[in-house]
Parts: structure tokens; sequence; C-alpha cells
């Protein structure tokens, strides 16, 4: 097995102990969608942006699926995407730009 192999191996098993101390069952993880999201964070704006990104997306995919457990895995895979395609996009605009650069101005909020 190759070092990648042995580290996703390693993430894989992480990830499914972190679940289940965390109680959330039945939790499917797109671990290529949150790297590929982490690392285009770093690089786009800091290296710390990775962790706060990620978790803020995963808070995001949250709130929209629905509160407690999701009621879907399709709603909460969804969500996920949806989330993930915003901080994607913002990425694509380094620390100073992007959609939300004018602050609230033409966001739902």
């Amino acid at each position: 097995m190759a070092a990648a192999d042995d580290e996703l191996q390693i993430l894989d098993e992480w990830s499914q102990r972190l679940a289940q101390a965390l109680q959330l069952l039945d939790l499917e993880i797109d671990q290529g969608l949150l790297l590929d999201l982490a690392r285009k964070s770093a690089g786009s704006v800091i290296h710390a942006a990775a962790p706060v990104t990620t978790f803020m997306v995963g808070y995001a995919a949250g709130l929209e699926a629905g509160t407690g457990s999701a009621r879907s895995k399709a709603s909460s895979g969804a969500a996920i995407r949806k989330a993930a395609d915003v901080a994607f996009q913002l990425c694509d605009h380094g620390a100073d730009g992007g959609p939300a650069s004018k602050g609230w101005a033409d966001t739902a909020q």
C-alpha cells in the first residue's frame, strides 16, 4: 500500500471513530470534496483557512439539511455540495474578493 493509500485509510478509520464518538450515525463523508476544499482555501487565502472553511461548510450544510439528524442522506449530500460550491467560488477570488466582498449586499441575509 502506498503512503497516500495508508493516509487515506487512516483518515477513513479516524472519520468513522469520530462519527461514532459524536453519535453521527450513518454519516457518509465525501473526503475527496473536503480535502479539495481545504487544499484550495489554504492555497487561495492562508493555510489556516482550510479547517475554518471546511467547518463552516459543514455547519452551513447541517443548517440547510435540517436540525438533528438530516432528513435524508440525499438532502444532506446536496446541502454539503451547495455549501462547498459557495466556498469554492470564494476561494477563486482569494482573501479579498468574490461575492461576499461587499458585506451582506446581494446575499440572502
